[in-house]
C-alpha cells in the first residue's frame, strides 16, 4: 500500500508537467534508470538531476521554460526515491561509479560519445553534476546548479542536527518537520509535498558522497557555470558559498534569490528563476 501511495503521489506531480511531456526507462549497467522527458526530440539535450530524497518529478517548471528550446530529461536518480531500479550486482558505490553511470545514460539518450549535454542540478543533484563537469569535461557544455551542497562550502552544524533524525530514521513525519523549518513555512506545491513525505518509505541506497573538490580542481572546469543560490538557505551561509565559488571558478555566474530557501527550489522558485536558468543555457 506504501508504494501504491508514493506512485499516485508521484504521479499526480507528473501531471504538472507541460503537454507533450513522456517517460522513458533506459538500462545503464548500474540499473535501469527513469527519465521524464520534454522539449523538440532534435534539441539540444539538458539533463535535471534532483537533489537528494527528492524525484524527477519536481523540475516541471524548469521544463516549461527550457523545453521551447532544449530537449529536457529529468533523472530519477538510481537508489533515490523515484521510478529508476539499480542493479543489485552493481551498485553506486562511488563518484567513478556516478561517472560511468551518467556517461551510459547520456549513450542512451543518443548523445554520441563526441557530443554534450547541459546540467542542472539541485543540493545533492548538484554536486553530481560539478563532479561529472569535472571528470567528463568534453560531455558537458553548460552547467546550473541550484543552492549546491558540497560544491564551494559545507553544510551548517544547525541544518546537519536538524536532518540527522531523518537519515537516521526517516518517517513522513520528520520528512515533513525538516521540510517546514527549513523553509520556514513557506507555500509549496501539495502534491509535491505529500511525495516528498511519501519518499521516507521508498527504500533507498546510501548516497555517494566525497570531498568537495579541491580549488585547483575547480578552476580547471570549462563549462560556463551559472550558480544560482537561496538567500533563505538554512543549509549553509549562501554568501559564504557565492565568495567561495567566484573565488575558486573563473568567469562563474553567481545570484542570490534572496525569497527562495533550499527546500523551495526547484518547485517553488521565486519568479524569474527559471527564465534566468533558460537564458544561460541559450548562450
Amino acid at each position: 500500500m506504501t508504494r501504491e501511495a508514493f506512485d499516485l503521489a508521484y504521479d499526480a506531480v507528473l501531471g504538472s508537467w507541460p503537454r507533450g511531456t513522456g517517460t522513458a526507462v533506459l538500462p545503464t549497467p548500474y540499473g535501469a534508470t527513469h527519465v521524464i522527458s520534454h522539449g523538440p526530440a532534435d534539441a539540444p539535450p539538458v539533463l535535471l538531476l534532483p537533489g537528494g530524497g527528492a524525484t524527477a518529478t519536481g523540475w516541471y517548471g524548469t521544463a516549461a521554460a527550457l523545453g521551447a528550446t532544449h530537449r529536457v530529461h529529468a533523472v530519477d536518480l538510481v537508489g533515490e526515491p523515484g521510478r529508476s531500479v539499480p542493479d543489485p550486482a552493481r551498485p553506486i558505490r562511488t563518484a567513478d561509479d556516478l561517472t560511468g553511470w551518467l556517461d551510459a545514460l547520456l549513450d542512451a539518450l543518443g548523445v554520441p560519445p563526441d557530443g554534450a549535454a547541459g546540467f542542472v542540478g539541485h543540493s545533492y543533484g548538484a554536486w553530481i553534476a560539478l563532479h561529472y563537469a569535472l571528470a567528463a569535461p568534453g560531455r558537458v557544455d553548460r552547467l546550473a546548479l541550484l543552492d549546491p551542497t558540497n560544491c564551494f562550502t559545507g553544510f551548517a552544524p544547525r541544518f546537519l542536527l536538524r536532518a540527522l533524525p531523518v537519515l537516521l530514521r526517516p518517517t513522513p513525519a520528520r520528512h515533513s518537520a525538516l521540510l517546514g523549518w527549513e523553509t520556514r513555512g513557506a507555500p509549496l506545491d501539495a502534491d509535491w509535498r505529500r511525495l516528498h513525505a511519501l519518499a521516507a518509505h521508498v527504500p533507498t541506497a546510501r548516497p555517494v558522497s566525497g570531498p568537495r573538490p579541491a580549488p585547483g580542481r575547480l578552476a580547471a572546469l570549462t563549462a560556463p557555470t551559472l550558480v544560482l543560490l537561496a538567500g533563505r538557505t538554512r543549509v549553509h551561509d549562501p554568501y559564504a558559498v557565492e565568495r567561495r565559488a567566484r573565488a575558486a571558478v573563473p568567469g562563474l555566474e553567481t545570484a542570490v534569490l534572496p525569497d527562495a530557501s533550499h527546500f523551495t527550489l526547484p518547485v517553488s522558485a521565486p519568479d524569474g528563476t527559471h527564465a534566468r536558468i533558460a537564458r544561460h543555457f541559450a548562450g
